[in-house]
């Protein structure tokens, strides 16, 4: 994969040079720069790099360099002999046409090569304008966004070129470059220079950088006008200014490396950080990002594992985020369609109170969700900040919606009927839903209100997909646990229901629950989290149980209570027996592959919770969807039996309107069979039939081949993929759970260099749950991504 690192280096300044449009001088003023370089530092390395240029060779910037700065190392990597846009000059010459990847690929190369004969400085000129296209037709913006450069901005001294400038600074900034100084000729006509040196410096506190321009060209005598370049050049060169920007780049490139190399001793001392004991952590166990794109961080490599007394030793490397950033990535880091979207809403409303008001983006969300769920009982979108709150939202809803048909006292302590292993968020009321275990059994409000059935989990065993049946469930089963060819046969749901397969279930979850309710005990919702626990270990729930479940409790409703209001069999959209609560904050939103995870169960719930995925793990939101008959229960003329709950940022414009762009996306990409490569990675057979109904079709884009091996490695437990989620259960000798440390080795392993070829080096973000270690890609991976992931995986474990 070697995927594309950001250029640092100790020793060697890289700078990208942008211009705000074409013919602003763009050239002339990196040959300036160039060439004061050479002059001041005589002792050390001075580039000129051309990525891609257009029109006649003896007219190529790399030969302007040539001609005007000698002692200066130049170099062009594609050039096209047509003077027009890169895109235009490279059609019809296919095979000459680099990918996006192989041409950063080639810059990072070049840089590296001229690191290794740093110190010195290395000026990568851009063709045409900030949005001028690549050879490829991408926007050079996006195109070089990966190397993530410094850059210094060419300004534009002609008529309008105060706005072509403060256009292209704004292009760059919400991409995340760095822009560190204006450069500009100090033209006399319009005196831009003196508008823009003010706007940067009051708005950005960047320095705004001028010199004459050169002399008018000679259009009769060539070598007139190439003397008089000569002379400016030796001139400018030298000029003060010059120096002053030279000077304020080099304190650029070294403060920016202290600030990378002191962050983790610093965060060490001022940062308390999440689910980590405080005690263990280190400065060398902290990792330092520079900056995210796509499905990679770029991290500072640790000083151990970094030969400082070489100048080609890169200070940045990639590193995969394997946890998809805590579950929330899909669209890749710094997409700038989502960017674009939040500052859209950012300029557009801010933040706007959301009691009894409306604006676009939360109704377009709320529309959009609506729809994609597919789901006829949710009809009502309820706003919050983040997965543990809209948790906490669905259980208010439930309870209250209970107790009011139920007619019970406001004091009755009503419960939940969950799922041992499940997790729906830290905050009081959301852990108070879940069994006591190492996330909540220490915290001193912590009171579990419910019951917690022992869930069947499947995993691949040796090559076969095996349902694990609990202890406490056996009794009840002909078997201890049940094995499958594929994956597709576990969730053929309606087959095994025609087997009787969930009958055994259905007898175990009815008596369980009468033995509760005889005891006294009151329950006011079912809380599941369908098809994988997450926080609770990467438990692949058996769908068949799950869907057993609910179907128990809904055709049960004289189990809870004798209703006190009119439920009217005609009434097939509201809830009965419990209102059914699917929090998909992790499984929701093509997590798994499908816009709902409730669709693996054929079950439409009443209430459901979305968050992570819902923003493209840009910003926080969450939605909570119900049902009509989960609001009439909070209808009233009393204000007080209003579902008063709300945030500070309820439905924010920009994280509403992030959230739709991502889910448009998302949307799109299943129209349009982005992921047919997963999908025919060998998931979708099945040895029941010959065809696989489409509501019991599974796959991943972990290929269907690497879970089998996985499942046939002696450290591993087992394994399961599913959409984008891998999940690797080690055998644990020091016992199963979040508190085993036996995936730590493997995890630290993953942090090492990944590649085991001869190149930059690249590694592995991950993180463990007690003895499981799990990987998500995003839901734009490649397969050949993936697949290289696979390998490095192989490697690492074959090692434990």
């Amino acid at each position: 994969m070697a995927p594309v690192g950001s250029m640092l280096w100790r020793s060697l300044r890289v700078w990208q040079v942008y211009g705000a449009n074409t013919e602003v001088g763009k050239t002339v003023l990196t040959t300036t720069l160039c060439k004061a370089a050479r002059n001041r530092y005589q002792d050390e390395v001075t580039a000129y790099l051309k990525p891609v240029s257009t029109g006649p060779l003896d007219e190529a910037d790399s030969h302007h360099i040539q001609k005007y700065a000698q002692g200066v190392s130049h170099a062009t990597l594609h050039q096209y002999d047509l003077a027009i846009s890169p895109h235009a000059a490279a059609r019809g010459k296919l095979q000459l046409v680099p990918s996006d990847k192989g041409l950063l690929e080639s810059i990072y190369a070049h840089a590296a090569k001229t690191a290794a004969n740093s110190p010195g400085w290395l000026f990568i000129e851009t063709a045409g304008g900030v949005h001028s296209p690549g050879p490829s037709g991408a926007s050079q913006a996006e195109l070089y966004k990966p190397l993530r450069c410094p850059v210094v901005l060419i300004g534009d001294p002609k008529l309008g070129g105060i706005s072509l400038t403060i256009s292209a600074f704004e292009s760059l900034k919400i991409r995340g470059y760095d822009v560190e100084a204006i450069l500009l000729f100090r033209e006399d006509q319009y005196n831009n220079w003196e508008y823009l040196t003010e706007y940067f410096k009051e708005h950005y506190n960047i320095p705004v950088y001028t010199v004459s321009p050169p002399p008018a060209r000679d259009a009769v005598s060539a070598e007139t006008d190439a003397q008089a370049m000569k002379e400016y050049y030796k001139e400018a060169s030298r000029l003060p200014v010059m120096h002053d920007i030279l000077k304020h780049l080099d304190s650029k490139h070294k403060g920016r490396i202290t600030r990378l190399e002191s962050m983790a001793t610093t965060a060490h001392e001022k940062i308390w950080y999440p689910f980590t004991q405080q005690k263990l952590v280190t400065p060398a166990s902290i990792t330092a990002i520079d900056s995210a794109n796509a499905d990679f961080f770029q991290t500072l490599v640790p000083q151990g594992s970094r030969d400082d007394s070489k100048s080609s030793t890169p200070l940045l490397q990639p590193s995969f985020d394997g946890s998809a950033s805590w579950w929330t990535q899909g669209l890749g880091h710094g997409s700038t369609s989502l960017t674009l979207a939040a500052a859209y809403a950012a300029g557009r409303y801010g933040h706007v109170m959301f009691a009894e008001a409306v604006h676009e983006p939360a109704l377009a969300l709320a529309e959009t969700l609506l729809g994609g769920m597919a789901n006829p009982r949710l009809t009502r979108v309820f706003y919050s900040d983040d997965g543990s709150t809209g948790v906490e939202v669905a259980v208010k809803m439930g309870l209250r919606a209970a107790r009011v048909r139920y007619g019970w006292p406001a004091g009755d302590k009503l419960g939940i009927i969950g799922l041992k292993g499940g997790y729906h968020g830290d905050t009081i009321g959301a852990m108070d839903c879940a069994e006591p275990s190492a996330f909540n059994e220490k915290v001193e409000w912590y009171e579990g209100k419910g019951m917690w059935f022992d869930t069947p989990s499947i995993k691949c065993v040796n090559g076969k997909w095996v349902i694990e049946i609990p202890e406490e469930l056996r009794g009840h089963m002909k078997n201890d646990g049940f094995d499958f060819d594929t994956l597709s046969d576990v969730f053929d749901i309606e087959q095994r229901e025609k087997q009787g397969s969930h009958e055994a279930y259905e007898k175990y979850i009815e008596e369980t629950l009468q033995s509760h309710l005889a005891k006294g005990r009151k329950f006011g919702a079912v809380l599941l989290e369908p098809v994988v626990l997450g926080a609770g270990g990467m438990i692949l729930a058996d769908p068949l149980f799950q869907r057993a479940l609910v179907n128990v409790v809904r055709r049960s409703a004289d189990l809870f209570g004798v209703a006190r209001d009119d439920v009217s069999s005609s009434d097939k959209l509201g809830w009965t027996g419990l209102p059914i609560i699917f929090d998909e904050v992790f499984t929701g939103l093509y997590r798994l592959g499908r816009f709902s995870a409730s669709s693996f169960l054929n079950i439409d719930a009443d209430i459901s919770v979305h968050a992570k995925l819902l923003t493209g793990g840009l910003v926080p939101l969450c939605t909570t969807l119900a049902s009509e008959s989960i609001l009439r229960a909070f209808e009233s003329d009393d204000k007080t039996d209003a579902l008063l709950h709300g945030h500070s940022y309820t439905a924010h414009p920009v994280g509403c309107n992030v959230a739709t762009e991502s889910l448009r996306q998302m949307q799109a990409m299943e129209r349009n069979g982005d992921w047919d490569w997963a999908k025919s990675g060998g998931w979708s057979t099945s040895t029941a039939k010959d065809v696989v109904a489409d509501d019991c079709r599974v796959w991943s884009i972990w290929s269907s081949g690497f879970i089998d091996w996985l499942s046939r490695h002696p450290a591993v437990a087992g394994a399961w993929a599913l959409g984008s989620v891998l999940a690797i259960h080690l055998h644990a000798p020091d016992g199963s759970g979040y508190t085993s440390n036996v995936a730590a080795s493997l995890r630290d392993a993953l942090r090492t260099n990944a590649s085991d070829r001869d190149e930059a080096p690249w590694n592995i973000h991950s993180r463990v749950l007690g003895n499981v270690l799990y990987c998500m890609g995003g839901q734009r991976s490649t397969g050949q991504d993936i697949r290289e992931l696979e390998n490095v995986l192989r490697r690492a474990l074959d090692k434990q």
